[in-house]
């Protein structure tokens, strides 16, 4: 029996469910745990995920083992009847002790994860400022003198008018940022209107871009790609057309893009004159 078939018997609620999960995009982005990305520190958070994952899941199986067993067994047909007491000092060492070990066991690599992600004593290979616009993204190159703004390519604007006929759907920029592999990237964060937050979950590490502040994140890109992201602070009207691409790329590649950067900034520079 076919879907459409089956539908036309099912409730309506049910039946929209039922077309959810089977819809084969939804199927395609499925995963039941966070992204783990292509950074180091990225393999950290995910590790720590799991760690904490793993550990929520103990407490739920022996929780509910404890109590299946306690309905089955103290149930009124095998003549069980309630225990009177009105404290126990046992039973609250017991309680108090044991969420504590559970706490430390989780604040352990938890703590080293976050000290991590605030590691400052590294001397950064690359320092890219990143300012927030609606909605656009401004980068500058610190060390390098380049400067450009990326906004929605027209290839995104276009879905708007002509659904599916792009697969990366209001994920497509002008400029993307182009940053080499196997170097550590300093960011510094900051927006010139509203509060913004960059997230690439490939990249790992979300961070807000606040007026007036700077906001700093690290990462070093393992393996080359196009990574993409969106805004993910509601920041006003179209907060949905403020994408991000990311493409890394071998450190030759790299320097060749700056160079063709620096020479084309030039060019502009000359025929302004």
């Amino acid at each position: 029996m076919t879907f459409s078939k089956m539908s036309g018997r099912l409730p309506v609620p049910i039946t929209c469910v039922l077309s959810v999960l089977f819809a084969s995009p939804v199927q395609a982005e499925y995963a039941l745990h966070m992204t783990q990305g292509v950074t180091s520190i990225g393999r950290d958070i995910y590790g720590l995920h799991m760690i904490i994952f793993w550990i929520c899941v103990a407490i739920g199986v022996v929780v509910f083992a404890a109590m299946a067993w306690s309905v089955l067994h103290h149930r009124k047909s095998r003549g069980a009847e309630a225990a009177n007491f009105h404290e126990s000092t046992t039973i609250e060492i017991v309680w108090t002790v044991i969420p504590m070990i559970i706490l430390i066991a989780i604040a352990i690599p938890a703590t080293g994860t976050l000290l991590d992600l605030e590691d400052t004593e590294f001397s950064a290979d690359i320092e890219v400022q990143v300012t927030a616009i609606q909605l656009k993204w401004k980068y500058n190159y610190l060390d390098e003198g380049v400067e450009f703004i990326s906004s929605l390519a027209q290839s995104s604007r276009d879905v708007v008018k002509n659904p599916g006929g792009n697969e990366n759907d209001l994920l497509e920029v002008d400029e993307p940022i182009v940053l080499p592999i196997n170097k550590k990237i300093r960011f510094l964060f900051t927006s010139d209107d509203v509060i913004h937050a960059r997230w690439v979950p490939e990249l790992a590490v979300k961070q807000d871009a606040t007026p007036g502040f700077i906001n700093d994140s690290w990462l070093v890109v393992e393996k080359p790609g196009i990574y993409r992201g969106q805004c993910a602070e509601l920041c006003g009207k179209d907060h949905g057309f403020m994408p991000i691409v990311v493409k890394a790329v071998s450190e030759a590649e790299y320097r060749q893009w700056i160079a063709d950067r620096k020479s084309d900034a030039v060019a502009i520079a000359a025929s302004a004159e």
